[in-house]
């Protein structure tokens, strides 16, 4: 593990800290009331881990982390500050909405934010009433994003969610009321998961009228509670043509609605496109703070120790909870550039190197648009979107 040291910050950790530019600040919660048969990510129904690791004081040792990240950037103390925030989980609002704001005023009186910053929390709609949206908003956050993923209860049922269609409902008008911006996050291809059930999902989230919605196509993880389900013959596998089908009908429902798509998997209204999610897919800068949680600054990409206990200890003994760190070569940021990049709806400058018969390739195979790859750009056609994982492959 990486301690606290009179050492300069980039002999120990970034070889470039600078930061002046801004950065951005995702906050991992890693507890939940139910972990869903299809969740890979580092979650826990367990709530109490400890000192520093249970869900009344969790946030206190994120607020350590805070304070230890700022020995290891520099050009903050003057620089632009944090130009979003993003709590994620696991269910951040496990913790409650005063801990949160706590978080956040950290995170603003260590590193400064930019004016008109986006701040964002993940909510499940059954964690949260219209108080505990209100304080969030007083406290300075300015974005809500809800975990819908379905509007059809066996579907739910399925995906092991705990709220009802209603409450989706309840929730983000309460968010309206309160002046939160929202948005929805939908998951096609569950078992079971009829054309007209994915439909209907569809019409729902649309006219809940959020800026903002994600569609995600479920990834079945043989490590997974649903991953065991499929191999034991429980639950059927998702099918990709079935997948790709349920994609276009999203493409033509939002598209119709006044959403354009800016990310494979993200739609949204004019302007309210997800400034934290786009920072990911530019490959900028960000510090992940909590177990599990990955940063990049500068090319370099480190992430933390995974246990919420083992966080906590670490950073109790004043030790940064870092558990490896990756240093990326020219190649392999101009690698992450493309895979990253390619994905969203602006594109990629034709990468250097690349053959005019690979591009024309692409064009044929109807996986990119001709008129802005004549100048210079790469642009994916609704079937390149489908087809992302190949079009990256042929600019490697």
């Amino acid at each position: 593990m990486i301690g606290l040291s009179p050492k300069p910050a980039h002999e120990l950790l970034l070889p470039d800290s600078d930061v002046s530019a801004g950065f951005g600040a995702y906050v991992h919660i890693p507890f939940c009331q139910v972990r869903c048969g299809y969740c890979d990510f580092n979650t826990y129904t367990n709530t109490d881990f400890g000192t520093g690791a249970s869900v009344g004081d969790y946030h206190e040792s994120v607020l350590r982390e805070i304070a230890q990240s700022a020995h290891y950037l520099t050009g903050h103390e003057n620089g632009t500050g944090l130009t979003s925030i993003f709590f994620g989980g696991g269910t951040p609002t496990m913790l409650n909405a005063t801990q949160l704001v706590v978080v956040l005023d950290a995170l603003r009186r260590q590193f400064g934010v930019v004016d008109g910053a986006e701040v964002t929390t993940e909510a499940n709609p059954e964690t949260v009433d219209r108080q505990a949206l209100q304080t969030l908003k007083d406290g300075g956050f300015t974005r809500v994003s809800f975990g819908m993923q379905s509007a059809v209860p066996h579907v739910l049922a399925t995906l092991e969610r705990q709220h009802t269609p209603g409450q989706v409902s309840k929730v983000t008008q309460w968010a309206r009321e309160v002046g939160l911006e929202f948005s929805v996050d939908l998951i096609y291809g569950a078992p079971g998961e009829s054309r007209d059930d994915w439909q209907r999902s569809l019409d729902v989230a649309v006219a809940l009228d959020p800026g903002h919605i994600s569609a995600y196509g479920l990834t079945i993880e043989p490590g997974t509670a649903m991953g065991r389900q499929v191999r034991r013959g429980e639950l059927s596998d998702t099918d990709p043509d079935e997948q790709a089908a349920k994609y276009e009908m999203a493409e033509a429902a939002l598209s119709a609605a006044g959403y354009s798509w800016y990310e494979v998997s993200n739609w949204a209204k004019p302007g309210k496109y997800s400034r934290h999610n786009l920072a990911y897919w530019r490959n900028t800068n960000w510090w992940g703070y909590g177990p599990g949680a990955h940063s990049h600054i500068n090319g370099t990409r480190f992430w933390n120790v995974k246990h919420p206990g083992a966080y906590a200890q670490h950073l109790l003994d004043d030790t940064l909870p870092v558990a490896d760190v990756e240093h990326l070569s020219a190649a392999e940021r101009r690698e992450e550039d493309i895979m990253l990049g390619v994905r969203l709806a602006d594109g990629i400058v034709i990468p250097d190197g690349t053959q005019p018969s690979v591009v024309a390739g692409l064009i044929a195979d109807e996986l990119i648009d001709p008129a802005p790859a004549l100048g210079g750009r790469i642009v994916l056609t609704l079937r390149g979107r489908l087809l992302a994982d190949t079009v990256i492959r042929a600019l490697w």
